[in-house]
């Protein structure tokens, strides 16, 4: 019984279940997609749906990242002890376990399932499975990471619309900005290691205007995101919401401007509260106005 569960505690730290930043910073801008293509009523079996199917699918993108990285995390401070790194669990299993988590995602989507959202989930996880190895050749992979990471926007939209319209692709769009923003902001954490192995980070091809560009690409975001919601109808309260969010954004400033390790990863972390405040500006908006879209 024992090893049965130090099994399955190597497997819950390969899917990242102890640290559940990753599943939130996918969940908010699926629920900014599920709420705007709704008029704030999103279906709730819906919700579920696509909840579960974030941590599931972020999992199994956790445990894909960790094979293809398994001979450089070794190299890395940060990611060294984790489970295929340390050799606790095998390459073998870790591909089972992906299979696995992408399976139950799978059937989550039968009762819903139609021909756009099968073409659309075999999109999301192929995008889920080719990221880890975007950072071999491209310069900046977390803009491939932003893509991945937003599918569930175009699938939400595809969901309860049974299309995919272009304010869909516009809040995908705004999520890799802010992709690009929060995670270039955990690459700088990394950097001194990333350099030394070889891998391409946004942090890396930024250089010196690292900070520079994340300031950018929250601006883009929140401009973007504040053009679907005036689209969508949304008022004042919803405004309110990605002011608040540029505030944040200068906090994070605030956190990286010294380009230290700790204040990085807390601005890492602290986008959590960019996506709740966005996603209750969305969501009291549509409680107080009840405005329709155009």
């Amino acid at each position: 019984m024992n090893m049965l569960t130090q099994r399955l505690n190597e497997y819950e730290k390969l899917m990242r279940l102890d640290k559940p930043i990753g599943s939130l910073l996918l969940f908010w801008p699926t629920l900014w997609a599920l709420w705007l293509s709704s008029d704030g009523q999103p279906v709730w079996m819906l919700v579920w749906i696509f909840a579960l199917g974030t941590v599931l699918m972020r999992s199994a993108g956790c445990v894909i990242n960790d094979y293809a990285d398994r001979d450089f995390d070794p190299a890395v401070e940060r990611t060294r002890d984790r489970p295929l790194a340390a050799r606790r669990v095998s390459p073998w299993e870790a591909l089972y376990l992906a299979a696995a988590l992408v399976l139950f995602a799978f059937l989550l989507l039968l009762p819903i399932l139609t021909k756009l959202l099968l073409l659309l989930g075999c999109i999301a996880v192929f995008l889920a499975a080719s990221y880890p190895f975007t950072k071999r050749f491209f310069a900046i992979p977390q803009a491939y990471l932003g893509v991945a990471y937003g599918f569930g926007i175009p699938m939400a939209y595809a969901a309860q619309q049974g299309s995919v319209p272009w304010q869909g692709w516009l809040l995908l769009a705004a999520n890799v900005f802010w992709t690009v923003a929060y995670d270039t902001e955990y690459a700088m954490v990394d950097r001194p290691d990333d350099l030394k192995i070889g891998i391409r980070t946004s942090a890396i091809t930024f250089g010196r205007f690292d900070v520079a560009a994340v300031m950018c690409c929250y601006a883009i975001a929140f401009g973007l995101i504040a053009w679907v919601g005036l689209i969508a109808g949304l008022g004042w309260i919803f405004l309110a919401s990605i002011l608040a969010a540029f505030v944040l954004a200068g906090y994070h400033y605030s956190l990286i401007r010294a380009r230290q390790g700790p204040g990085c990863f807390k601005a890492f972390l602290h986008n959590n509260w960019v996506g709740v405040v966005i996603f209750v500006g969305i969501a009291l908006d549509y409680l107080f106005h009840g405005v329709k879209p155009f």
